[in-house]
């Protein structure tokens, strides 16, 4: 009686109390989403909003169709728009390849100074959006394109050292301890051991990173930082649509073409 009263147990997914806490996790999250939608649309103007599907239609009707006059004055700045990415991303490639060797535990050369400063470093650099590099190095250097290049580069460093060290970290350790075997130095453990293991990694990093500055120097130019932004702020500041319409569909284009060369890159390098 005892085993078929034990196999008639119904099996529970949960037991009572698991499930208790987690429909007061549920209730706690939708208790929250409420707070924070009442803190966001408390000054919010609900009028300027209902009204927003007819204004989206007047401007879209305004940008159609487009200016394609004004598309040869567009090519020297998207030209600026690809230096900047271009030059942005070698500059901030050569400061975070030390910052990751830095940063990785198997090549540091101290782990309770220079590893936390390369950390911190990495850190400010992914945590600060390019166009608020923009912002303050236009602020600092004046309006331009080398405004534009150093954001790129100081954003890029993060990205790059982060990825390029979890590279370096996840290098072969048996391949390190056959070449220092030879009685190898220290350099060339580094020349012969780890940079061969890392440099497809390398490259496909900084060409995955040259792809993304060149969505992200397209908007530079709104800040003063030079390239194709800047046509979009003055086309934008005088109303002209047919204008926003034919530097957009040019911006859309640079994007996918420089995906497609990226992709094609990294495809060859892998």
């Amino acid at each position: 009686m005892t085993e078929i009263a034990h196999y008639s147990e119904v099996w529970r997914h949960r037991t009572p109390r698991k499930r208790l806490f987690m429909w007061m996790g549920w209730l706690a999250l939708v208790a929250l989403f409420v707070w924070c939608w009442q803190l966001m649309t408390e000054n919010t103007m609900w009028y300027f909003v209902l009204d927003a599907p007819r204004q989206a239609a007047d401007i879209g009707g305004r940008m159609v169709p487009p200016r394609w006059s004004y598309l040869p004055e567009l090519m020297q700045p998207l030209w600026d728009t690809i230096n900047i990415a271009t030059l942005g991303t070698i500059g901030g490639v050569i400061m975070a390849v030390p910052v990751a060797f830095m940063a990785a535990r198997n090549t540091t050369p101290s782990q309770t100074i220079l590893r936390p400063m390369a950390l911190f470093i990495i850190v400010t650099s992914r945590s600060i959006n390019s166009l608020i590099w923009a912002l303050l190095l236009v602020a600092i250097i004046g309006p331009g394109l080398l405004a534009g290049i150093v954001a790129i580069a100081l954003r890029s460093i993060g990205f790059v050292g982060k990825l390029l060290y979890e590279a370096i970290e996840e290098t072969d350790a048996r391949q390190i301890e056959a070449i220092e075997a030879t009685g190898a130095s220290g350099a060339q453990v580094l020349s012969y051991g780890i940079v061969p293991q890392i440099m497809p990694a390398f490259w496909g990093i900084s060409v995955f990173r040259w792809d993304i500055n060149i969505r992200e120097s397209t908007i530079l130019g709104l800040v003063g930082a030079g390239g194709i932004g800047l046509k979009l702020q003055a086309s934008l500041n005088t109303l002209a649509w047919s204008q926003v319409t034919v530097i957009l569909l040019l911006i859309l284009a640079t994007v996918v073409l420089s995906e497609w060369v990226s992709a094609r890159m990294r495809q060859a390098i892998i």
